[in-house]
Parts: C-alpha cells; structure tokens; sequence
C-alpha cells in the first residue's frame, strides 16, 4: 500500500484552496510595509535568492525561515508575512527560496541551504536562528546534522525550530511524489535526521499542530525522541496553519524561535 494519502495535506483540510492566495496577499503587504526588504543572491542559479528583512534599527542577529511544499513547489516571496514576528522583536529575517526537484534531488537542495547559511553568516552579524516548515523543517534540521554546515557557521546556529518536519523520508519512497524525488533507501537514511545525530549547542524545539495527519504528529515524535529535544503540538492546528505564529512577536512559536 502506498504512503500518498497519508502524506496528503491540503486532501484533509477544509478550504485548502484558498491558502495560497492568502498566503501570496499577506506576504505582499508584509513587502509594501517594509522599507527594509533586500533582495540578494547566495549562488549563481537562478532560484538561489534569498529575501533580506531588516528591522528598525541594529538588529539582534538573523532568524531564517526555509519554506516547504515538499521540496517541489513554492518559493520565498510566498512566506514574507512570516517575518512579521521577528521583525518586530528587532530581529533581521532571511528568506531563501531553492532549486525544486526534480531539477535537484533531495541531498543536492539540502547542499543549497547549507551554502545559503554559509553566504549569510558571511553577510550578517551574531546569531542565526532557524525555522522551517514541512520540507523546509527537514531542511533546517539537516543543517545540525554532522558535516552540513562548517564548524564556524554552525556555532553560530543558537536556536533551531523545525515545523512539522519530514523527519525521516523512507515512508515517501512509497509515494507518487517519489518519480520527483528518486528516493532510494540509502539516500533517504542519508536524508533523515531522525536516523542522524546532531552537532552543535543549537537549542532544537520540534513543532506541530495538533489537528495535522497522524503521519506527520509522527514524523515530529521520531525527531524529538531521536534528539531527545521537546516537542510542542500545537493545539487547534493543522498543517497550512502551523506557521501563523511567526507573524506575533508574543506568539509561543516566536517565542520558541527567538526567546
């Protein structure tokens, strides 16, 4: 039996539809209201872009956000209402956007994340925090496991938030995404961190909605209980609301991110 429904978001969420267009209109009036936005490239591909927010005055370091859509859709400039948050907390916010399979493959897309954060640490000042979302958690969890990130880099990595993270990916070998992906076995534990250790003194919070599909409630578990870090269930949350708190300063994921 294949994995597809089980990894089926937007199948088991009322008025799925119409998120994308909200998302892309919350972001875009993040942008009109923002005189600090910079747009700037970390490679020399052309989805390797990142969004530069910078808040009033000096900021306290840098919070990045790495977008999901599994690895295959979506870019930056649909998220910018995320930066909400930390903005308003005096934090600068990066964003990247990355190449999508099938046009790389999984190790090839965590490599661009890797060399993004390296431009970054290289461009701003103090701490780096992350967070990422579905995909963009696994993303942001690869960057604590052994040889990703260069030892300078990943000390300063203080805190990292990976939402509803795809944890382990052998369950999508068994999926229609996988034609996409070309997940072997050897390749997905490569990809997994639940299968990885970790580097580094980064605080880890794992998170999730409460009312997400049980294949991702479990994907969450198998990272916190492999990095023995806590996991925070979000109630009254599904998979496209999970992120909204990164628009508050005082929100419980703001907080968990920056506090």
């Amino acid at each position: 039996m294949s994995n597809d429904d089980a990894y089926a978001n937007a199948a088991h969420i009322d008025g799925a539809e119409a998120y994308p267009r909200r998302w892309q209109e919350a972001a875009a009036s993040l942008r009109a209201a923002t005189a600090g936005e910079v747009h700037r490239r970390y490679g020399s591909a052309r989805r390797q872009r990142y969004d530069l927010f910078l808040p009033e005055g000096e900021a306290h370091g840098t919070a990045v956000f790495v977008h999901g859509g599994y690895w295959r859709t979506l870019d930056k400039s649909v998220w910018s209402h995320l930066a909400a948050g930390p903005l308003a907390r005096g934090w600068a916010v990066a964003m990247p956007s990355y190449t999508l399979a099938p046009a790389a493959r999984i190790p090839e897309i965590t490599s661009e994340i890797a060399a993004f954060l390296t431009h970054l640490a290289d461009e701003r000042p103090g701490p780096l925090r992350l967070a990422g979302h579905s995909a963009g958690g696994h993303l942001v969890a690869r960057m604590l496991c052994p040889g990703v990130l260069p030892p300078p880099v990943l000390e300063r990595v203080e805190a990292c938030v990976p939402i509803s993270p795809v944890a382990d990916l052998r369950p999508l070998i068994d999926t229609e995404m996988n034609a996409d992906f070309r997940l072997d076995t050897e390749t997905a534990e490569a990809e997994s961190p639940a299968l990885l250790p970790r580097e580094g003194a980064a605080r880890v919070t794992v998170w999730v909605g409460a009312d997400e599909r049980p294949a991702f409630r479990d994907q969450a578990r198998w990272l916190a209980q492999a990095w023995n870090v806590p996991l925070v269930v979000e109630p009254a949350r599904h998979h496209f609301d999970v992120v909204d708190g990164l628009e508050t300063a005082e929100s419980a994921l703001t907080e968990a991110l920056l506090g």
